[in-house]
C-alpha cells in the first residue's frame, strides 16, 4: 500500500517542499530502501523509525518497504524526515486517514521510544508553509514551536510524541495551535549584558566606534596587548540600531539552520556578535563543507564580526572575506547546487602595532626593526585593508584612568545619536534608483560620494595636504570622504566642514609610514 506525507528540507536558509512516499508490500523477503539522494542521517532513519513504531505499540509485519523523498535530484540531509516516514508507514496499514495527512506539513526527529526531538530550521519551514498557503498547519516538535510560531498565529501545532500525532490526526486528541507574542519575545531577549559605561578611558577609540556604528563603517583597532580592544569590540552591538522584525527573522533563520539557536530561544532579538579564533579555516569562516552550512560571516549577519589578532589569520582565510564585505552575501558552489547565504555585517578587527606589541607602549621598549614591522603588517593584504574605513590606535591606559570611579557614557545615550544619524542617511538615500539599495554612508559608491560628499575649498586644501604628505591612495580619498560625511551627520551638519575632514584623516593610521 502507498501513503504520502508532505515534509520539508533545507537548502541554504530556505526550506523547500519534500514529498515523503512510503510503499509497503507484504510479499517477498523483508527489505528497506530509502531513495531520493539521502545522506547518512536520512538513511539511518530506518532504525529509528522501526524502533519508535515498536516502542509505541505498533506491530511490525514482515514487508518490503520503499521510502522515496521527492524531488529525487536534491540531496536530503538531517533527521527531520523520521516523523513523516513513521506516519507514512502507519497510514499504509490504515492507522491514519490519508486525507488528514494531506492537510498538514510534518517534520520531526524520532527517539527510539517514539518521542519527538527538535530539528534545525523550524522558522524556515514555517515560512514555507505560509508561502505555500495550501496546508491547514504545520506539525513539528514542541521545542521548535515558539520559533516557528513567530511566522503567524493558528497554524503551528506542537507535538511531543508519535502517538500524540497519530491520535490528533485520527481526531482522538486535540493539539492547540501555538500563539506567540513577538513583541513579548523582543522584550525577553533584548539584553546585551555589557555596556559602554564600563569602559574606562579610551575616549578617542569610543568616538571612532560611534562613527563606525553611525555610518556602517568597518574598523581596525591597533594597540598593545591589554588596552581594551576586545572589550570595546564586544560593546559595539550595544550602540547599533535595534534589529527590525525582518532583520531578526532573517538572523534567526540563519542561526536555526546552523543549529546555533540556543535551547528554548525562539528569536535572535539583538545584533549577533561573533569572534572566531585565528586558527579557523576558510570554510569555517565563509561557510561550506560537504553538506554546506553557514559560516561565521553569515552567523554575524546584521551584527558584528570581530577578528582578534588579525595578522595571525591565514592569508587565504582573510582573502575570502572580500566577497561578503563587498556584496553582503556569500555564494557556496557545489557540483549540483549553488547556495547563497546572507552576510552583511560590521567588521571589527584588532591587531598589535608590531610583532612584539610594544611599538606604541610608553613603558615597554619595542625592539622590532622597520622591516619586521612592515612584514607583520603586510600579512593583511591591500584589497582587504581597503575595505576597512577606519584604522584607530588604542593606547595603553594611565593609572588614573584605570582607577577612575565615574562611569562613562552609557550605550543607550550613544545609540540615540547613532539611530538619529542612520535615519538621516536613510532619508538621503531613499530617492536613489540602484539595483542594490544604500542604507549607510559606508555603502556609497563613487557616484554617491560625488553627489553627497561635496566639500568647501578649505576642506579640499586640507584633504590635498594630507594625501600628499601621507601618500594616500585614491581609495583612501573616498574612504576619508565617507567617514567625514558620517561625522558631519553626527554633528547634524548638512555640509562637510574642515574639522570633519580632519577627524576622518586621523582614522587612517595604517596609511602612514612606519616610524621608530
Amino acid at each position: 500500500m502507498l501513503a504520502k506525507v508532505t515534509s520539508a528540507g533545507l537548502l541554504g536558509i530556505d526550506a523547500y517542499r519534500v514529498e515523503v512516499e512510503v510503499d509497503t508490500v507484504r510479499s517477498g523477503l523483508p527489505y528497506w530502501a530509502t531513495v531520493g539522494l539521502p545522506e547518512g542521517a536520512v538513511k539511518e532513519s530506518k532504525d529509528r523509525v522501526l524502533a519508535a513504531l515498536k516502542n509505541s505499540g505498533y506491530s511490525l509485519p514482515v514487508s518490503r518497504t520503499t521510502v522515496n523523498l521527492a524531488p529525487a535530484d536534491i540531496r536530503k540531509e538531517g533527521a527531520a524526515y523520521d516523523l513523516p516516514i513513521a506516519l507514512g508507514m502507519i497510514a499504509c496499514r490504515g492507522g491514519v486517514p490519508q486525507e488528514e495527512l494531506a492537510r498538514y506539513l510534518i517534520v520531526g526527529e524520532l527517539s527510539l521510544d517514539g518521542t519527538i526531538r527538535p530539528i534545525k530550521g523550524a522558522l524556515s519551514v514555517a515560512s514555507l508553509v505560509q508561502e505555500l498557503g495550501c496546508f491547514k498547519g504545520l506539525i513539528l516538535p514542541s521545542q521548535n514551536a515558539r520559533e516557528a510560531g513567530i511566522r503567524g498565529k493558528g497554524f503551528v501545532y506542537p507535538a511531543d510524541s508519535l502517538l500524540q500525532v497519530v491520535r490528533f490526526l485520527c481526531g482522538e486528541e486535540e493539539i492547540h495551535a501555538i500563539d506567540v507574542d513577538v513583541d513579548e519575545l523582543f522584550r525577553e531577549e533584548m539584553s546585551w549584558g555589557v555596556d559602554f559605561s564600563e569602559v574606562k578611558g579610551q575616549e578617542h577609540a569610543k568616538r571612532a566606534l560611534e562613527v563606525a556604528a553611525a555610518g556602517g563603517h568597518n574598523i581596525l583597532l591597533i594597540g598593545p596587548p591589554g588596552t581594551g580592544k576586545t572589550m570595546l569590540a564586544k560593546r559595539l552591538p550595544t550602540i547599533l540600531p535595534s534589529l527590525s522584525l525582518d532583520e531578526a527573522l532573517e538572523t534567526t533563520r540563519i542561526h536555526s539552520v546552523a543549529g546555533m539557536l540556543d535551547q528554548g530561544k525562539a528569536l535572535v532579538a539583538t545584533r549577533p556578535y561573533r569572534s572566531p579564533h585565528h586558527t579557523i579555516s576558510d570554510a569555517g569562516l565563509i561557510g561550506g563543507g560537504q553538506v554546506p552550512r553557514p559560516g561565521e560571516v553569515s552567523l554575524a549577519h546584521n551584527g558584528v564580526l570581530f577578528l582578534d589578532e588579525l595578522p595571525e589569520f591565514r592569508r587565504n582565510v582573510l582573502e575570502v572575506l572580500r566577497q561578503p564585505l563587498e556584496d553582503g552575501k556569500v555564494v557556496i558552489s557545489r557540483a549540483k547546487v549553488t547556495i547563497p547565504y546572507p552576510a552583511r555585517f560590521t567588521l571589527v578587527a584588532a591587531m598589535n602595532p608590531c610583532p612584539c606589541g610594544n611599538l606604541t607602549d610608553p613603558v615597554n621598549v619595542c625592539r622590532c626593526t622597520p622591516p619586521q614591522i612592515q612584514r607583520y603588517r603586510s600579512r593583511i593584504s591591500g584589497p582587504l585593508l581597503d575595505r576597512i574605513d577606519i584604522h584607530i590606535e588604542v593606547p595603553k591606559l594611565r593609572f588614573d584612568e584605570i582607577r577612575r570611579r565615574e562611569p562613562g557614557e552609557t550605550s543607550a545615550s550613544i545609540r540615540e545619536r547613532v539611530v538619529r544619524t542612520r535615519q538621516v542617511q536613510l532619508t538621503r538615500f531613499k530617492a536613489l534608483k540602484r539595483k542594490h539599495p544604500v542604507y549607510s554612508n559606508a555603502q556609497m559608491g563613487s557616484r554617491e560620494v560625488r553627489s553627497f560628499c561635496d566639500i568647501s575649498p578649505d576642506s579640499e586644501h586640507l584633504l590635498k595636504t594630507a594625501m600628499e604628505r601621507f601618500g594616500l591612495s585614491a581609495r583612501a580619498h573616498d574612504k576619508i570622504l565617507k567617514v567625514a560625511r558620517t561625522i558631519a551627520d553626527l554633528d547634524s551638519s548638512e555640509h562637510i566642514k574642515p574639522q570633519h575632514i580632519s577627524e576622518a584623516i586621523q582614522y587612517r593610521s595604517l596609511d602612514r609610514k612606519v616610524e621608530l
